[in-house]
Order: C-alpha cells, then structure tokens, then sequence
C-alpha cells in the first residue's frame, strides 16, 4: 500500500505543454516550455490523427527548446502540441527480465509476453558508485575463451576494451562471451548492429539455454541517434539492478564507438562544434559517465558489474581518438588482429599487444611463469618472422629462435578456438603447460 502512495504521489496534477514552431532537419524547435524543462527530459508531441511521437530535449535556448524525436516524425507539422512527460528518466527492472530482448525504451521485443516491471526506480543516468566507497576487483572471472583466461586474465569487476577492425570477428567474441563465462547474470547491449546480426546473435550463437541469464538490450543501426544512445545507458542501469541484487554481472556492450557516434550525430544536431576528428566536447564527457558505472559494488555489497566494451577502430588505427579515450578509461584492452584474422585463426586475439592490469598479481607463481614463458616464445617469433617466411634464418644460429620456431604452431593451435568450444580456466592452464613443459 506504501509503495502505491508513493507512486501516486508523484503523479503530477497538470502536465506542462508547449507547442512546435519549426523543424530543422533532426531538430524541432519547441516553444512554451521554458524555466519547465531540462536537458534529457522526455516529452510527446501530439500531432493529427493523435500520433504521439517520444522525443527528448537536448538543447535550450533562452525561450525555447531543442527537441529531437527517437522515432520518424512523417506526421509532424509547425503547431502541434507538446506534452512535458514526468519520471521518464527512470526504469523499473525485474528479475524476470531475464531472458528478454528489449529495445532501448525498455520494451519487449523478442514476442514473449508482457514485461513485469519490479517496484524500485532506477535512473537510466545513473552516477558511478564514489571512488572511495567502491569495493577492490575480487578473484579470476572465467571467460570460456583460451587467449583472454591465459594472457588477459579478467577479475571480477574489471572493465575491459575489445579493439577491433570491422570484420575482423568481434561480434563471435563477444557471442562466446556471453555463451561460455561463468556470469550469475550477463546484461547485453548491441548497440547499432545490423538487423540481421542481432538474430543470429541470439538464435545460432546463444540460444535458448544461453540468454536464460542473459538480458539483451538491442537498438540496431536504422534506428534513431537517441535510441542507440540510450541503449548503451539501460544496459548499464539493468547491470545495476542486478549488482544491487548481490549478482556478479557481467554487462557487454557492442559497441561503445557507436555510442559515440550516436551522441556525436546528437551533439552536432543541438549546435555543439566539432572537435577531434568531428567528434562533438560532449562525447569525451559522456564515455567515463557511462564506462565508470561498471566496476566492483560497494566495499559493503557482493555484487559487481565486469565490464567488456568493445570499440570498433577506425582503418585499424588503435590510436584514433574514440580509442584513445577508452583504453584510458579501462582496466585494460583485448586487440583484435587482422592479420591474424586473415591466417584463420579465430579469435584473431593479438596477445602481445593484449593487456590486463590485473595481472599478473591475479596469478600465482606457477601460472605466471607459464604465461611469461609462452609470451617470449610468441614475441620471438614474432620478430623473426619476416626472416624464416624468406628462408634467411639459418637453424642452429640462435636456440632461443629455434626454440620459438619449434613451439610457434602448438601455441597458434592453442589460441585457436572454435565458437562453438568453451574451456574453463583450469583447463587453459593445463593445456598451456603440457604445451610449454612437456
């Protein structure tokens, strides 16, 4: 009954209204709302026939402000009235939104049913827990997935970048992410992926078993700048509702370049000017709010939120500045090779230019030994590549050389993997050592 009169009393009595004086390509003007509204408020414009359109504001200008719609607005003309929405900032997620696909309103989409709605609010801008009040990363997430469990050892509450070119295999990795690591929940946010993408994701490489624990947030890359963006902050409020539960979360989001991009065509819409690379000031403000949010609960909670971002680089630059940025922010970053990719081996996960901060004090001494061991037989190869492709390397010149050349396939047939295969952290060490000593 409390809860009740609590939402009852937040109901306002009368809805502040405006109404629209111009559009200007993705813009609406709105005039009537001013000293009532703020930036990422929610509103409705009301047109003919009573089309309702859910737009945002994004920008405010002395007497008016700058709207922008998250569907088509084919029906919207100068006069049309405009309805101020109260508590739209806000989601009330369940447990039984696991194994659901919603779209980045926090609809259903998958055709299951009605979506239960839990009784406590959360903000979809949620502030990052206090630095100081933070909880340390606890023990070795397993990911399922040989390189990154060996050579890029993840903790639980670690963020971590995946940095790849475009069809270098990014979305089968993150799909064996969520299918094999060992997660009690996995929140999962495709943010501007291909249509045809998104069912394959779900029906070919997760499947009925795997998106159980799973929730899945979708906005593909033929909808609005704004619902790609809010996609991006709801799969990070969801994470939180289940850390809040005491989960050890594990939140995806592909890709984080693209949520950079949505808020850039945003930022170049409202007036903002661009700046590197014609990214708009606000991008660079927006990636730590939203990275940030995932990490260890409070030092008094269990629960957690480990982060896997993937950013989709630019002609391969890992330097270009949506890359730069990230890698920053985060404990560390996965790079996705090429040319790797074009020898077929998958993942085309480039371990010497891979990187951990939790390692190797997540390890123990046998582990890193093994580990450090492998790595100097692979950057050995790696430099002398060039040299034993041409025939210019003679055997017997260098033992350190002839040793790498002679582990170099056992450790290539080691990090190939197929989608399909899962191997769990005790196993990858294992193997790694049979390899190494034997």
């Amino acid at each position: 009954m409390q809860s009740l009169i609590n939402k009852l009393s937040s109901i306002a009595v009368t809805k502040p209204f405006g109404r629209v004086k111009a559009i200007n390509g993705l813009m609406i003007e709105v005039v009537g709302l001013e000293g009532k509204v703020s930036v990422g408020d929610k509103c409705t414009i009301i047109c003919t026939k009573n089309k309702r359109y859910l737009c945002e504001v994004t920008a405010i200008d002395d007497d008016k402000c700058i709207v922008m719609p998250f569907y088509d607005i084919s029906y919207v003309n100068s006069g049309c009235i405009v309805e101020l929405e109260e508590n739209s900032s806000h989601f009330y997620p369940h447990e039984k939104w696991l194994g659901r696909v919603l779209n980045a309103l926090g609809k259903p989409i998958d055709e299951k049913g009605v979506l239960e709605n839990g009784t406590t609010p959360y903000p979809l801008r949620n502030p990052p827990i206090p630095a100081h009040k933070r909880g340390l990363v606890a023990g070795k997430l397993d990911l399922g997935v040989k390189a990154m469990n060996v050579f890029t050892t993840l903790c639980t509450g670690q963020r971590m970048g995946i940095f790849a070119g475009s069809g270098v295999g990014k979305s089968m990795l993150v799909s064996m992410l969520t299918k094999f690591s060992e997660a009690d929940v996995k929140v999962i946010g495709l943010v501007g992926e291909r249509g045809r993408e998104l069912q394959e994701f779900l029906h070919k490489y997760l499947g009925e078993e795997g998106i159980k624990k799973a929730v899945i947030i979708a906005a593909t890359s033929d909808e609005s700048a704004l619902m790609r963006r809010q996609a991006a902050l709801l799969t990070l409020t969801v994470s939180e509702y289940f850390r809040d539960q005491g989960k050890k979360v594990l939140c995806i989001i592909d890709s984080v370049t693209r949520f950079a991009l949505a808020q850039r065509e945003i930022g170049l819409a409202s007036g903002e000017p661009p700046a590197t690379r014609g990214y708009t000031p606000s991008v660079f403000a927006e990636m730590p709010k939203l990275l940030e949010r995932a990490g260890p609960g409070a030092a008094t909670e269990k629960g957690s939120i480990t982060g896997l971002f993937t950013v989709l680089v630019e002609g391969d630059d890992m330097n270009e500045p949506i890359a730069d940025t990230v890698r920053g922010i985060l404990d560390g970053h996965i790079v996705m090779d090429r040319k790797i990719a074009e020898r077929g081996r998958y993942p085309a996960i480039n371990v010497l230019r891979s990187v951990s901060r939790t390692m190797p004090d997540c390890n123990n001494d046998e582990e890193n030994s093994i580990v450090t061991r492998a790595k100097k037989l692979l950057s050995t190869y790696d430099d002398m590549s060039e040299m034993i492709r041409l025939g210019a390397y003679r055997k017997g010149s260098d033992p350190e050389i002839d040793e790498a050349i002679k582990y170099n396939a056992k450790l290539e047939e080691f990090l190939n993997q197929k989608p399909m295969e899962g191997f769990n952290l005790k196993q990858c060490y294992e193997m790694l050592k049979n390899i190494i000593i034997n």
